[in-house]
C-alpha cells in the first residue's frame, strides 16, 4: 500500500519538498526525520505547526499538491483541522501538521529522537 520505491534519494526529495511546502504556506518549525532503519511505518516523518485551523486545512493542501505534481499520491488522511492535527499519508512519507498546543502534547520528535533530522526550517 506505500508508494512506489520512494527511499534514498527520490523520498528524500519528497520529504524536502513537503517540508517547503509547509514553509510556503507559514508553517512553523518544519521538521523532517529520516526514520529508515528505525521505523518501518515510513521512511519520513514530516512535522510542523500551524496557529490556526485554517492555516492548517491550507498546508495541507499545499503539501497535497506539492507531492502529487511530483507523483506521490495521498493514500489516506485522519484528523481535521479544528482537532488541532491532520496526519497526510503518502506511504513512505507521514506528515503531521499539529497546533502548538497538540505539537507539545504529543512530542513526536521526542518519541522518535532516535531518527536523525534531516531538515529543519525555522
Amino acid at each position: 500500500m506505500s508508494s512506489p520505491d520512494l527511499g534514498g534519494a527520490a523520498g528524500t526529495e519528497l520529504a524536502r519538498r513537503a517540508a517547503e511546502a509547509a514553509a510556503e504556506k507559514q508553517a512553523r518549525d518544519v521538521v523532517v526525520l529520516d526514520l529508515r532503519g528505525y521505523a518501518s511505518v515510513a521512511d519520513y516523518f514530516v512535522i510542523c505547526e500551524a496557529d490556526s485551523d485554517r492555516q492548517i486545512r491550507a498546508i495541507c493542501e499545499e503539501m497535497a499538491l506539492a507531492l502529487s505534481r511530483l507523483g506521490s499520491r495521498l493514500l489516506r488522511r485522519e484528523g481535521e483541522p479544528d482537532s488541532g492535527w491532520v496526519l497526510l499519508d503518502f506511504g513512505d512519507i507521514v506528515v503531521h501538521v499539529f497546533s502548538p498546543k497538540l505539537r507539545s502534547y504529543y512530542e513526536i520528535e521526542r518519541l522518535w529522537s532516535a531518527a536523525p533530522p534531516i531538515l529543519r526550517i525555522q
